[in-house]
């Protein structure tokens, strides 16, 4: 599933894990085929008895925090029992190894839940069965956004976008979303739980769209996960993103 692997805990557990895998494709043959398979793949996840949630994902231009699609990058979400089902089925099910072949270029990450609030689509996907292991920390916030404020919730994501693109400590960063417009999923890697809170907390653009979503009821549905990071396989342009920190 890649030529590079980083762990950072032991293989062997037997709880749940969570997998986000990306796909760039570079060709217009390629684009045209992860298009129609946010259709067509619907059918071979919802086959997978062991695969208990999935989401097929587009992405935003900018690093995905844009409603602009990107129709070059994608995204797959996967709930399994265990580490073990994951890179078995990941290694060996036909519709990953079609993502494989066709992609200029993927790359996985292995997520234990640590913490999480709210819902995803009227369900509770995430069990939050791992401790903290005190390395990378991984943060996903999803959302639906209410019709009536779209404009106001756009208007605000390029302030957040350059704020978050410009912090030096965030290790890997990506906005995606199942709907365009109208479901965001934010996804971002931090090399430790203080370098995350300081970003959240500083006064600045992201500091005031969270007031303003907390006193303006912003959101249908949201929910809030922070993971351990178990394990990553393959490259993002070129390499393993959580490779470049000297804090691994």
């Amino acid at each position: 599933m890649g030529n590079d692997t980083q762990t950072y805990v032991s293989k062997g557990t037997v709880i749940q894990v969570v997998t986000i895998s990306f796909y760039r494709f570079d060709t217009l043959f390629s684009r045209l085929w992860a298009f129609t398979m946010m259709g067509f793949a619907r059918i071979a996840f919802a086959r997978m008895s062991e695969v208990s949630f999935w989401k097929l994902c587009g992405s935003g231009t900018e690093e995905g925090f844009t409603p602009r699609p990107n129709t070059a990058v994608y995204a797959i979400l996967c709930v399994w029992p265990n580490q073990e089902a994951a890179e078995r089925i990941m290694l060996e099910a036909a519709i990953f190894s079609s993502y494989r072949r066709v992609s200029n270029e993927n790359w996985t990450i292995f997520l234990g839940t640590t913490s999480v609030r709210g819902e995803w689509s009227g369900m509770s996907p995430f069990h939050a069965e791992h401790a903290f292991n005190g390395g990378p920390i991984a943060a996903l916030t999803r959302a639906t956004i209410k019709p009536s404020i779209l404009m106001k919730f756009w208007g605000r994501v390029p302030a957040i976008s350059n704020v978050i693109g410009s912090n030096k400590d965030v290790m890997f960063k990506i906005g995606i979303g199942e709907v365009p417009f109208f479901q965001q999923i934010t996804f971002s890697i931090w090399p430790d739980t203080q370098s995350m809170a300081a970003f959240a907390r500083h006064e600045g653009p992201h500091a005031r769209a969270i007031q303003a979503v907390r006193e303006g009821l912003w959101f249908q549905e949201e929910l809030y996960a922070r993971f351990n990071v178990i394990r990553t396989t393959g490259s993002w342009n070129g390499n393993d993103p959580l490779n470049n920190s000297e804090l691994l």
